[in-house]
């Protein structure tokens, strides 16, 4: 599927691929973009929203990669089956309710644990995730040690919040104004972050709303927006994930 894709499947320049890797709950899918010859490459970990893993998460990982990282795009809901099962956006969503942040965290460690053996990587680990994954994503940097970037799209923070003065690593936060649901969650972030003395970089978009990068929801979508937060993440993972 072509529509809305940014970098394609079968772009020349990179080695896309489906792959699999041991979790503790069974066999975890992924799908593992990366420049073609690349070596010691910093690697990009993709949390995808509420839809599971879409063609567009997976382009979301090309893009990645052809910002010279190794991009990690993980179906967290192997576990029951796979994203690809769904017939509909809202099959997926109701049976990703099934999915607890323990199981998220599981499979993201066991992902952590099968990327360190790859042998085209240079060990170290970013990760982002975007609406549900971004929520994820936060929730992970608070139980892994092993990251050297947290990336959050308009995602929840951690319950409780406190468990923030675990996160290893800097942090970004990209948030849309106009997405009421997260919103009100910023300001607490950002506190708690400061008072543990962790890094942080939170940007709120005015006139964004939820959703904002995600090019294949005309609704949603917001190009100045999902432009800027890019540069700003693609910037922030050059800067924490070079060898």
């Amino acid at each position: 599927m072509s529509e809305g894709n940014i970098v394609q499947p079968n772009d020349p320049a990179l080695t896309s691929e489906n792959v699999t890797f041991p979790g503790s709950a069974g066999p975890v899918k992924a799908y593992l973009a990366r420049p073609k010859d690349g070596k010691s490459l910093g690697t990009v970990i993709v949390i995808h929203e509420n839809r599971g893993l879409v063609p567009h998460i997976q382009d979301v990982a090309r893009r990645f990669a052809k910002e010279g990282f190794a991009a990690l795009a993980v179906d967290l809901m192997s576990r029951i089956g796979g994203s690809d099962q769904f017939k509909t956006p809202e099959e997926a969503i109701e049976a990703i309710k099934k999915i607890n942040g323990n199981m998220v965290v599981e499979d993201l460690t066991s992902a952590v644990a099968y990327l360190k053996k790859q042998n085209f990587l240079n060990g170290k680990v970013g990760v982002v995730g975007y609406c549900w994954g971004g929520g994820q994503s936060l929730n992970f940097a608070t139980k892994c040690k092993d990251l050297n970037a947290a990336v959050v799209y308009y995602g929840r923070n951690p319950d409780p919040l406190d468990q923030v003065q675990n996160i290893p690593c800097p942090v970004m936060g990209n948030y849309a104004q106009d997405d009421p649901n997260i919103m009100p969650g910023v300001e607490p972030l950002k506190q708690a972050l400061a008072k543990f003395g962790k890094q942080a970089d939170i940007k709120v978009y005015p006139g964004a709303k939820h959703a904002f990068n995600n090019n294949t929801n005309a609704e949603r979508y917001n190009a100045d927006a999902a432009k800027d937060a890019w540069q700003r993440t693609v910037n922030f993972f050059k800067k924490n994930l070079a060898a």
